[in-house]
């Protein structure tokens, strides 16, 4: 956890010195969740919020609630690094490669309708099928 450590030191902006009527808080996710990560926080005088591996976030009445979805941002990156000329910047011109990742993003788009509308179809076709074969029987 030196990484969070040497990250709270590298703090650029100056932030208020922490009070015991305002305290300074610090919410941390399940990577976080072990001796070093809580240490490091409270050295940097935070208090540390840190999920508990294996928790889950739940509303005010106790019920579970939609999970985390970090891995939606993970995912279209991969998607996006499949495009060769994304992956390697062949544009020397920052507008030049963010039209490729605007058509890029398009593509992925285009895919993911079009899987869509075959999937619809497919449906379609299967409870058709499916009406026939109930209304023979």
């Amino acid at each position: 956890m030196s990484l969070l450590k040497s990250t709270l030191d590298a703090i650029v902006v100056e932030r208020p010195a922490p009070a015991d009527d305002a305290p300074q808080h610090l919410c941390l996710d399940k990577g976080y969740d072990n001796q070093t990560g809580e240490q490091a926080t409270l050295e940097a005088d935070y208090v540390p919020h840190i999920r508990r591996i294996g928790e889950e976030k739940n509303d005010d009445s106790g019920e579970k609630t939609h999970p985390a979805r970090r891995w939606v941002v993970e995912r279209t990156l991969d998607w996006l690094s499949r495009l060769r000329g994304l992956l390697v910047r062949y544009d020397k011109l920052a507008e030049c490669y963010l039209a490729m990742v605007k058509l890029g993003c398009a593509l992925l788009w285009f895919r993911r309708l079009h899987d869509l509308t075959q999937e619809a179809r497919l449906l379609t076709e299967i409870l058709k099928a499916f009406e026939f074969s109930v209304v023979v029987l």
